[in-house]
């Protein structure tokens, strides 16, 4: 298999378990408490990051500023993040998660490795640690390309 072939085969995986990942609760079940995909991956940056402007998410995800104002505006409106002086003295406002944040991302991000849990509690070690380190690799190799790395926390 070439890797175009390869490239059409992954390109299709990466579709479905996106459609996965929209389907991981139920939107009744838990209200209107669900995080969007967007406000899940900026409080995920914030808590990884810390505080960030709208020129640092810019530079982060390669996006149009609007964007982030639109993003960060609804964030702020229901009480997931404050806008704060920088703390390294910048005249840039920053956004920074506020502990409600904190607390609805922690638990969505509970329901989602719970319901990964269900997927792979009888893979083997060694075919977790070998799935772990391809998706790393992927990703890593990804953020080398686009020039925008993810902080991880180790």
């Amino acid at each position: 298999m070439d890797a175009h072939e390869a490239s059409r085969r992954i390109e299709r995986e990466m579709l479905i378990l996106a459609r996965h990942q929209e389907m991981r609760a139920p939107r009744g079940a838990r209200g209107g408490d669900l995080l969007d995909r967007s406000a899940y991956v900026l409080l995920s940056r914030l808590e990884v990051q810390g505080p960030m402007s709208i020129p640092d998410f810019v530079e982060a995800f390669g996006l149009a500023p609007s964007t982030f104002t639109r993003q960060t505006s609804a964030l702020l409106q229901n009480g997931l993040v404050e806008r704060t002086l920088d703390p390294d003295g910048g005249v840039a406002r920053k956004y920074r998660i506020t502990e409600e944040g904190r607390k609805r991302l922690s638990e969505q991000r509970e329901e989602m490795v719970t319901g990964l849990v269900h997927v792979i509690g009888n893979w083997t070690p060694e075919r977790l640690q070998r799935f772990i380190d391809d998706l790393e690799q992927f990703n890593t190799d990804i953020e080398r390309l686009t020039g925008r790395p993810w902080p991880r926390l180790e």
